[in-house]
This record gives C-alpha cells, sequence and structure tokens, in this order.
C-alpha cells in the first residue's frame, strides 16, 4: 500500500457583516470571512492538504480566484471536487487533522455540525476527520480578530 502525506494553510481576513462560513456550516458572528468564494479557510486548507498529498498543486492552480465562476462558490463544491481529482487518481483518505485558530467566536460547540457536514461531502467516517479549535492569546492577526487561520495535515493512501 503506498501512503502519502499532505500539508494545508491559510488565512481570511474577517470584516464587520460579512457571513462566517467555516467547516461547511454557517456560524452566527457580527463578522466573517471575505475571499473569493465564500472564504471558508477550513474547507481550503483540507483542499490544499489534499491537493499537495496526492501531488496536484494547489486549490488555487484548479479554482483560480481570476475566475469568476468562482465567484463566491460555495466551497464544499471545492471539497467535492477535490474529492473526485484525488480518488480519480486512486486515493483514499485514512485521516485528516485540522485546527482553526480564531480568537471569536468559540467554535468548539460548533464542531460537530462542522464534522457531520465535511464528512458527508467527502463520503468518510467523521472518526477520520478531526477538527480542533484554539486561539492566539490575543496576539498577531488572529488575536485582534483581524482574521482566521487555519492548518490542516491529511494522510491518503491507495489501497
Amino acid at each position: 500500500m503506498k501512503i502519502r502525506t499532505g500539508f494545508g494553510y491559510d488565512v481570511h481576513q474577517l470584516k464587520e457583516g460579512a457571513e462566517f462560513w467555516l467547516g461547511g456550516i454557517r456560524v452566527e458572528h457580527t463578522k466573517g470571512a471575505v475571499g473569493h468564494s465564500d472564504a471558508d479557510v477550513l474547507i481550503h486548507v483540507i483542499c490544499d492538504a489534499l491537493l499537495g498529498a496526492a501531488n496536484m498543486r494547489d486549490i488555487g492552480f484548479h479554482f483560480s480566484d481570476k475566475d469568476p465562476a468562482y465567484k463566491g462558490i460555495d466551497s464544499k463544491i471545492l471539497l467535492r471536487d477535490v474529492m473526485t481529482l484525488i480518488r480519480d487518481n486512486g486515493w483514499e483518505i485514512g485521516n485528516i487533522d485540522s485546527t482553526v485558530c480564531l480568537q471569536q467566536p468559540k467554535i468548539n460547540p460548533c464542531i460537530p455540525d462542522m464534522k457531520a457536514c465535511l464528512a458527508q461531502v467527502m463520503n468518510i467516517a467523521e472518526d477520520d476527520l478531526s477538527i480542533k479549535a484554539t486561539t492566539t492569546e490575543k496576539l498577531g492577526f488572529v488575536g485582534k480578530e483581524e482574521g482566521v487561520a487555519a492548518f490542516a495535515t491529511v494522510l491518503i493512501h491507495r489501497p
């Protein structure tokens, strides 16, 4: 069996009044992430980690922010398409481990819904997906509530 690991990192600015999509669900907050798509930073890092592990470049290569077709797109669609790409190349997910860095809002109560949503989109067991949350103790752009960051690692394998 062949295995590979991948890593993803992404950042999005937070803006007053914008919708906040994270892990495929809408999170209630006064600020939301901004970007070309729906700016779901967690989905974006998972996509990047999966594509990197499969040696298929990154999310921007496949879904350019210069392409108007992706303006405001639901990132779950991008994740579904990434899953098709990696599965068409013979890869399956072993596991995903991710961390969201966000000062506010506290997202721990949302994690079960995020896991359920993303596991369904990827057609994997919820147990194969870990989502963790942390703050930066009020330091940096995350601590000042100017942005959100996320990290993900993945293990993929060819059965």
